[in-house]
């Protein structure tokens, strides 16, 4: 078994602590370790370090190599320039094909909250079982709603299909990527819908067929790529390539398109931290207390999330529901409601030029 950990995201929604140099996977958001070391060492009970790979982009390669163990130094796959998921899973299938013929791939985004490894490691050991038995399938995590969501995708749960030891696999009848608000209530009321988690477990030579059927320029590049890995050639072909491949995720390209895609439920205590409102509410359930990461003092503030160093006091009265976030350079203070919002401070920030807080 292999693991492909997701690594190349800017994550704007965490500015202003998320940087185009250092974006959220980097950052030491919920413990003393970053979010990229929580997901590599959250594996290790099933796989040994040199059986991580690391997906990442150009401008995170040498944070990647400082933070993780010395034996990933060539199981790190940088893209050129961001082509979104589809095209970054695809080049790394083109290793594992290259390097191990075939193999069972599982695919971690590095910037999930997961409270619960042991539950984790426990759908992925039975997922790769089940894989050895219907390589055709492509399996992924779907964890049941607690909130209304417009920024995850949407799976509707079929009849189940099978059953590895006592886990329950059932077919997916339907995907539907971030919906507005009145849908995703809508969605969350029937009952029948859960959160995609973007965790895929596949074989790798079976995905590249799925890239055959449903993106054949991308499976051509794929080929080339097998061709070139591990060769002088290699990185002459990646940049002549890759930046031609289409901009889509890998959910719209493929996983939407295939009937043959599963779905195990799972409650593993899982939050995609895409924002400040959801990392604050992953980690306090409770509307009438603070998170706080930072030198703090208060009196009488409700629902807060404050970062900020340890170096530096930040003092609140009477605030309910705000994210405060200071860094040396930039200091955010946001209404917990319109954290999704905070994406467009960076677009605007790259429309006037201002590169030095990006």
């Amino acid at each position: 078994m292999k693991v492909l950990i997701m690594a190349g995201g800017r994550g704007t929604r965490l500015w202003p602590l998320s940087r185009a140099e250092k974006p959220k996977q980097f950052q030491k958001l919920i413990s003393d370790k970053t979010m990229l070391q929580e997901t590599a060492e959250r594996i290790l009970p099933l796989v040994k370090w040199q059986d991580i790979y690391i997906s990442t982009s150009s401008y995170c390669a040498g944070e990647v190599r400082k933070e993780l163990h010395a034996a990933l130094k060539e199981n790190i796959i940088i893209e050129p320039v961001n082509r979104e998921r589809a095209s970054s899973i695809a080049l790394s299938a083109a290793f594992f094909v290259k390097r191990y013929s075939d193999e069972t791939v599982v695919v971690l985004p590095a910037d999930h909250l997961i409270k619960k490894d042991k539950g984790l490691l426990s759908v992925i050991k039975n997922g790769a079982a089940f894989l050895e038995k219907h390589s055709d399938y492509i399996l992924t995590i779907g964890i049941k709603p607690n909130a209304v969501d417009t920024g995850l995708g949407y799976m509707k749960k079929g009849k189940i299909f099978a059953k590895e030891k006592k886990q329950q696999i059932f077919k997916v009848e339907k995907f539907i990527e971030k919906p507005d608000f009145k849908t995703a209530q809508k969605l969350i009321g029937s009952g029948e819908y859960f959160w995609n988690s973007g965790i895929y477990i596949f074989k790798a030579k079976n995905l590249i067929e799925k890239y055959k059927k449903f993106v054949p320029d991308t499976y051509e590049r794929i080929l080339k790529f097998i061709n070139a890995v591990d060769t002088p050639q290699y990185q002459k072909v990646l940049e002549k390539e890759y930046p031609a491949s289409d901009p889509v995720s890998f959910e719209y390209s493929i996983v939407e398109n295939d009937d043959k895609v599963l779905m195990i439920p799972a409650d593993l205590g899982w939050s995609d931290i895409g924002s400040w409102a959801v990392l604050k509410d992953s980690l306090v359930k409770h509307n009438h207390k603070n998170f706080v990461k930072a030198a703090h003092l208060d009196i009488g503030s409700k629902d807060l999330l404050v970062y900020g160093s340890p170096k530096k006091l930040i003092a609140t009265v009477g605030l309910k529901g705000l994210i405060i976030v200071d860094t040396p350079d930039v200091i955010l203070i946001c209404d917990k409601s319109k954290s999704q919002d905070v994406k467009k401070i960076v677009g605007m920030l790259e429309k006037t030029n201002k590169e030095k807080h990006l």
